[in-house]
């Protein structure tokens, strides 16, 4: 039987055929795609091997194989490939044959896997050596059984999860080799976690991401969903996330996804049917960052000052949608820009977790007014500051808001996980490349906020009228008192040991002068 352990060792290996010739944040758009090839073949196998048992005549075979939920033609199959793997040409075979999957399966597989180029010099070298490494990459594959029937599964699990979280966790792995170019596609998976549960969606409700990268979020989000009663939409600029998050879905078993690529600022592309933005019941998103040049997907070009090129000014106006009136954010810092864009895209019951940078908390002019806005408004549900360097990609600490449009209290909590509890622990494990949060760091933060309970050094709950008294400042160390007295410095001991350092090193230089005496210097 074939364990997660073997499908994420399988993958590793995958890495590292191409450890040497690409950079670390593309291995996942060259080796998913090929695991994902894999499960596709194994599993319609599985799928004709069935058939095969209950329909023994070859005629009723052959009608019941039309209904299976995708096809693997012959020709196109991994052990077809594999058995070319020799080939001069073979970068170019695998393009062929992934392209065939997708025109095959259009509906459902459009633009997943033919988004990478496996004949490409620039990325994977001359052919000699493009052939030599796609042939290890097919090797590190050829062993592994990823049919369904095959797969070990623990209880309450189906394949589907066990070759699903192999393929999250492998994603968060790239993500870890990647460094910096990771934020753009993984959320790790603890304050996915964290979010998910906060918004609890139920069964029929409309989820999703506007930013969702490899699709982690809007998993996370509908776990505990029935998969054949629920409604995922997400949006991303990045062509290679597009395809990651759509393999995503498709193994996990949701196959009613739907991932659209664009700009989601410029260009939303859930629309009603009134060309309006869609209505969604549960928003998740880890937006980018400070995003600059936000706006430049407005810019139709052409304008001129009469001295040349007129400089392009991001208007309310310009936006159809409305998402802008309050205020449009600055020109360099999107992070407002998104978070406006989920406000206006939340049903009128719907609710709303993104990860921001803290700035979004304070900041003036622009963001200051939305702010303002925000909170008369009565949006705003939600702060929750986590610890510094839990994200790929950046160290800097982030945080969670959450937002509701059909809040009945008018507060607002502020937790602090960033920091120690009152017995001088940290609320999360220290690691050696990222912090961690722990199921007992999240089941706090999470109940912290179901409570809605001032605790000492993590949770307090601000009136409206105290945030207003703050000039609607945001700043968590504002409302969460962290401050940790530092220790009394005895001044005597110091000026002690001062002393004797001293004379520790005068003693030292005096040796130091007679040796070089002796040596004659």
């Amino acid at each position: 039987m074939t364990t997660r352990r073997d499908i994420e060792n399988a993958l590793m290996r995958g890495a590292d055929s191409l450890r040497d010739t690409l950079d670390a944040a593309n291995y996942k758009d060259y080796v998913l795609p090929i695991m994902f090839f894999k499960y596709l073949c194994d599993s319609y196998l599985d799928e004709l091997e069935k058939l095969a048992k209950q329909y023994p005549d070859t005629q009723r075979f052959n009608r019941q194989k039309r209904y299976l939920a995708f096809t693997v033609a012959e020709e196109a199959s991994f052990a077809k490939l594999f058995e070319q793997r020799n080939s001069q040409n073979l970068g170019q075979l695998i393009n062929t044959t992934l392209r065939k999957i997708e025109d095959d399966n259009h509906q459902q597989l459009a633009g997943v896997l033919s988004a990478v180029d496996y004949n490409s010099e620039t990325n994977l070298g001359n052919r000699n050596h493009r052939n030599a490494i796609l042939r290890d990459l097919l090797e590190d594959f050829v062993n592994l059984d990823l049919r369904p029937s095959q797969i070990e599964v623990k209880e309450n699990q189906i394949p589907a999860d066990v070759i699903g979280d192999a393929y999250e966790y492998m994603i968060g792995e790239f993500a870890g080799m990647a460094g910096k170019k990771a934020g753009s596609f993984y959320t790790p998976a603890a304050v996915s976690e964290i979010m998910a549960r906060i918004m609890d969606a139920k069964t029929g409700e409309r989820i999703y991401d506007p930013t969702c990268g490899s699709g982690s979020l809007l998993i996370k989000a509908a776990k505990r969903l029935d998969k054949t009663n629920m409604t995922i939409y997400g949006q991303e600029v990045n062509g290679s996330s597009v395809s990651m998050a759509k393999m995503n879905m498709f193994i996990h078993q949701i196959n009613d996804a739907q991932i659209a690529w664009g700009d989601t600022l410029a260009n939303p592309l859930f629309l009603d049917a009134d060309g309006n933005l869609m209505l969604f019941d549960v928003i998740v998103a880890n937006m980018p960052f400070s995003k600059d040049k936000w706006a430049a997907g407005f810019n139709t070009g052409g304008e001129s000052s009469g001295k040349g090129r007129k400089e392009f000014k991001m208007e309310a106006s310009l936006d159809k949608h409305h998402r802008f009136d309050w205020c449009v954010p600055p020109a360099s810092k999107g992070d407002w820009a998104f978070l406006l864009h989920m406000i206006a895209s939340c049903a009128p019951h719907g609710r709303i977790a993104a990860v921001a940078p803290h700035g979004v908390l304070f900041r003036g002019g622009a963001e200051g007014i939305i702010r303002k806005r925000v909170i008369d408004e009565n949006l705003l549900d939600a702060v929750i500051g986590l610890p510094e360097n839990v994200f790929f990609g950046t160290s800097i600490p982030a945080c969670i808001l959450i937002f509701r449009k059909d809040r009945k209290n008018k507060d607002v909590v502020f937790i602090d996980a960033s920091k120690k509890d009152k017995d001088g622990k940290l609320r999360y494990i220290k690691g050696k490349n990222q912090n961690i949060l722990e199921e007992k760091h999240i089941n706090a933060i999470v109940q912290a906020w179901q409570k809605r309970k001032n605790s000492s050094r993590f949770v307090h709950v601000a009136s409206l009228k105290e945030i207003i008294t703050n000039d609607y400042n945001l700043n968590i160390p504002r409302y969460v008192d962290t401050f940790e007295e530092e220790a009394i410095i005895d001044i005597e001991e110091v000026r002690r040991n001062i002393k004797r350092l001293k004379g520790e090193i005068a003693k030292a230089e005096s040796k130091m002068d007679w040796y070089l005496k002796e040596l004659g210097l």
